[in-house]
């Protein structure tokens, strides 16, 4: 998991991840949160997801951070922008209409970074990562947003076993331990989708759910 094999990933055209629709979680479940009109929603390793599009038009501006440059700039020109490019020492920043991606590290990130960001959107990060990584990456999401600030999570849960991730199975009990010392926790739903899902099936999966959380961070 390491920043090179998701380089190779992105080289390969391996992004069996990326989805072309628009999450339906998001559409669904935004309006739980409660973002200030205009406000900056973070979303995290965002590769080169539409779903920053549809955040874009309720009047959010989106701030991402990826690791790929080929992700970054396809997002981009894949959506018909000419993206302003900026190089700095820990990242290359593109933007446009609203939209800035920076491409570097994660954990590079710092709370300048994120001052602006009224809400967040986790879809696919927790969930690229393998369990040895999570904690120190919720530690370093909460230490970097600003205080209470609310973030829309969606996980996969399966037999961990059955399956070599990523997307590797993150259960609720595990958002639980890795969140609860700091945020309030709110599973929204958590619905069975392995029979809609064909690819997974075909990798042996017996049980498959998506849970989607609202969580509200109590960092001070």
């Amino acid at each position: 998991m390491k920043k090179d094999y998701w380089l190779e990933r992105w080289k390969r055209e391996e992004t069996g991840f990326h989805q072309g629709e628009i999450n339906p979680y998001l559409r669904q479940y935004w309006r739980e949160l409660h973002p200030a009109p205009g406000s900056e929603v973070f979303v995290p390793l965002c590769g080169k997801s539409r779903d920053m599009l549809w955040l874009r038009k309720q009047g959010h501006t989106v701030l991402g951070v990826e690791w790929s440059a080929m992700a970054v700039q396809a997002f981009f020109k894949e959506n018909g922008y000419t993206a302003h490019h900026v190089t700095s020492e820990k990242f290359d920043c593109y933007e446009a209409d609203g939209i800035r991606i920076l491409c570097g590290d994660f954990f590079d990130l710092n709370k300048d970074d994120l001052a602006k960001a009224g809400a967040a959107y986790d879809r696919a990060s927790l969930v690229a990562l393998p369990p040895e990584m999570r904690e120190r990456y919720v530690r370093h999401l909460l230490g970097i947003l600003p205080p209470a600030i609310q973030i829309l999570l969606v996980t996969f849960d399966y037999p961990q076993p059955e399956m070599e991730g990523p997307p590797f199975a993150v259960s609720p009990g595990e958002v639980e331990a890795l969140y609860h010392k700091q945020a309030e926790i709110r599973l929204l739903a958590q619905p069975d989708i392995l029979a809609q899902e064909p690819r997974f099936q075909k990798r042996g999966l017996s049980r498959l759910r998506e849970n989607i959380f609202l969580l509200t961070s109590q960092n001070a």
